[in-house]
């Protein structure tokens, strides 16, 4: 039986979409807060429904986890591992997987005194870490203690400085670059090439990089000795089946949720709506967490399906605003001139008609125009986001074109001319 908060709020979301929380209930501010307070929270331990928590068990993992570790086993010894090409979909666990074992690996290197092993982790999609050479250069010295100043420092100055710090005792590091195929976009791979040959240069210490990509495509672009050598050992993560999503969400439910809270049907329908995004095990613990904050926020003390399925609306929006936020100016110029056109009327065109708009946006706004075949591509890496639909279609005696045509609803659209509209007027 759907609960009727739930039925009043999505009601009034359908009908107006600018509909707002506080329009369930009229209360100030202390109320809301001193309510919070008082009310007995769904929630035992939220958490552990984050990204940046590292469970003890990993479940559906043991043979990749097993395969990283062995591995990197021979830095306990002093010797240099592989390096690591690691690759799967979003939400499959290679993140968590390495962090659970370097987590491991340092425990017992400090058990039998062998201290000489650092990790360093860096996120290249973070925005101000990897968006220029010079700023990735800057974070990994600064897990030495060291900081550089904001800019003005030659770049062959930062290397010397980075090898310097590496080099100063002996030392065995372990390098991860998350989503390393973004640091490649933003600043292509030179400064792979000199992370992945910098052990030619140190007496020392040694230098193990492990590569997090979400996409194995991006490697093929690659200078071969980059490929060649990122790649020694390469692990691919499968996808999670629903059921190995149910066995991750019902652990974790017991740690994050007070008994009673959620039932085995939330359990299984966020499984079940994951798996259907290439078994996202991420997304399964987002729309459980979201569920259990939409539930307190109408006063409810139990976490229902409907409360699963305004999480998902919910999320899906967010995720698309986040993608389209990470794009490279290029991209987003051309989605606008997508977006401009399907708001003429014309849901449907074709790349030339695309690339009439985006060059108009360019002059505009005193950018370069790219040629027509890298719009291609762009427009082909936003059909790969689920942004755009791009189908190849036949015209006869013609031949075959490709048609494109906006993926997203109004609402989405809407938010992102908000967010993009005065950059590209």
């Amino acid at each position: 039986m759907r609960n009727d908060g739930v039925m009043v709020l999505e009601k009034k979301r359908h009908l107006n979409p600018s509909f707002k929380w506080k329009s369930m209930a009229q209360k100030s501010l202390g109320e809301i807060f001193q309510n919070y307070v008082e009310k007995k929270s769904v929630f035992k331990q939220k958490d552990t429904l984050s990204t940046h928590f590292t469970p003890d068990t990993i479940p559906h993992r043991g043979a990749q986890i097993n395969q990283i570790g062995l591995i990197l086993a021979p830095v306990l010894r002093g010797e240099k591992p592989s390096n690591i090409f690691i690759y799967g979909k979003t939400g499959t666990g290679k993140s968590l997987c390495v962090q659970h074992t370097t987590t491991k690996l340092l425990e017992v290197a400090k058990k039998n005194a062998s201290e000489n092993i650092k990790t360093i982790y860096v996120n290249c999609k973070m925005s101000k870490v990897s968006d220029t050479e010079y700023r990735m250069l800057s974070q990994l010295i600064s897990n030495f203690g060291v900081e550089v100043p904001f800019t003005g420092l030659p770049t062959n100055q930062l290397y010397k400085q980075f090898y310097r710090l590496i080099d100063e005792k002996k030392q065995n590091i372990i390098l991860v670059l998350d989503e390393v195929d973004a640091l490649v976009s933003k600043i292509g791979d030179g400064v792979l090439y000199n992370l992945t040959r910098v052990n030619q240069d140190l007496k020392n210490s040694k230098l193990t990089v492990i590569g997090i990509s979400n996409n194995i495509s991006f490697i093929n672009d690659l200078d071969p000795r980059v490929k060649s050598s990122l790649s020694e050992e390469e692990i691919v993560f499968p996808p999670y089946n629903a059921n190995e999503i149910k066995d991750i969400l019902t652990e974790r439910v017991g740690m994050a949720f007070n008994d009673g809270v959620i039932s085995p049907a939330v359990i299984a329908k966020c499984s079940a709506l994951a798996a259907q995004e290439h078994g996202d095990a991420r997304k399964a613990l987002d729309l459980l967490r979201v569920s259990g904050e939409i539930a307190e926020r109408l006063n409810n003390n139990i976490v229902s399906e409907d409360h699963v399925d305004i999480a998902e609306r919910k999320l899906d929006i967010d995720k698309t605003i986040e993608i389209v936020q990470n794009q490279p100016k290029q991209s987003q110029c051309v989605l606008m001139a997508i977006i401009r056109l399907f708001k003429s009327g014309k849901n449907g065109v074709q790349t030339g008609d695309i690339y009439d708009v985006y060059v108009e946006i360019c002059r505009k706004n005193n950018m370069k125009q790219l040629t027509q075949r890298r719009i291609s591509d762009l427009i082909s890496e936003l059909d790969m986001f689920g942004i755009v639909n791009a189908k190849v279609i036949s015209k006869g005696r013609y031949g075959r074109t490709r048609e494109i045509k906006v993926g997203l609803s109004r609402e989405i659209i809407e938010k992102i001319e908000r967010l993009f509209g005065t950059d590209f007027a």
